[in-house]
């Protein structure tokens, strides 16, 4: 019997928020409807954070109101505070998504709080969302190293992700924010904070940054965890190292979940379809292999 892997899409929200000219709202909604047409059922449409801090992600209520909801699939939106979490609930979003660092450093100069203080903030978000029935995701950056920092303890991302999942959120992602973790630390990692949160209850957020997000995905599906974070196309850098990728590419993830004989539930051949369109409108070339190795099989089976 094959295992299930719940893939969350972060291209429209993660994957957009950084590029430098505007995207318009109804590229952002093409594309999500592009990629719930391919299977994808969990899929971040935007974030409820200050227009002033990301400008890509300005048009929050626009996208809220323009989503083409799909059956049984998911639109969760990121909300910093309880103020983003009441307007992303009064524009109809039905999960949020909440987001602390296991670096004190990043996450003064990312949110500008401590670690103490951005959990105090989430605490009334999480007891509106249950009043509410809103489903809350917690997000873990730094879980294997901090720009400012270096290297981040693994019993530090396993106190921050066992207070988020206390808190009520029921699944946490752990993010490698600048890409520098490696198997072998990635498990170590694991380790450590599946003795605070079930790994059911687990995500893997892996950058690719020194080229290793799917050999961590790959050693995190080893320890067991069946939740991967990637982004169509790998779109979105990091922002912490000039030049280099960021978030994996979800048809890598794809490609990969699908040689292991797990069901993501994914059309790969349709996802490929969608990055190569957003990544036209971007005018860029996909930074997936698997998009490039299909595309490049494409073009004599097109000319014969």
């Amino acid at each position: 019997m094959k295992s299930s892997v719940k893939i969350v899409e972060v291209g429209p929200r993660d994957g957009l928020q950084n590029e430098v000219k505007v995207v318009p709202t109804a590229m952002k909604l093409d594309l999500i409807e592009r990629l719930a047409k391919a299977g994808l059922k969990n899929i971040e449409a935007t974030s409820f954070v200050s227009p002033k801090w990301v400008p890509q992600m300005g048009d929050h209520i626009q996208m809220m109101s323009g989503l083409k909801r799909y059956p049984g699939v998911s639109y969760p939106v990121l909300t910093p505070n309880l103020k983003g979490f009441e307007a992303a609930t009064q524009s109809g979003a039905t999960e949020v998504a909440v987001f602390a660092a296991a670096s004190e450093t990043f996450s003064g100069r990312n949110i500008n709080c401590s670690i103490a203080e951005s959990l105090e903030r989430f605490e009334p978000v999480m007891q509106s969302a249950q009043s509410l029935g809103i489903k809350v995701r917690g997000y873990v950056s730094c879980v294997a190293g901090c720009p400012y920092e270096g290297k981040v303890d693994p019993e530090r991302v396993a106190d921050v992700a066992g207070r988020l999942f206390n808190m009520g959120c029921y699944e946490v992602s752990l993010g490698d924010t600048i890409g520098i973790g490696t198997p072998v630390g990635v498990q170590k990692m694991l380790e450590s904070v599946a003795k605070r949160v079930p790994v059911s209850a687990l995500a893997g957020h892996y950058h690719d940054t020194y080229g290793m997000a799917l050999m961590n995905i790959y050693a995190s599906y080893q320890f067991g965890v069946r939740v991967f974070d990637s982004s169509v196309s790998g779109l979105g850098g990091c922002p912490y190292a000039k030049g280099a990728s960021g978030n994996v590419a979800t048809e890598d993830v794809v490609f990969l979940m699908n040689s292991l004989g797990a069901n993501t539930g994914v059309d790969l051949e349709k996802l490929v379809d969608a990055s190569a369109w957003i990544s036209t409108l971007l005018n860029r070339v996909p930074n997936s292999k698997v998009t490039r190795a299909i595309l490049a099989k494409r073009v004599p089976e097109a000319l014969s």
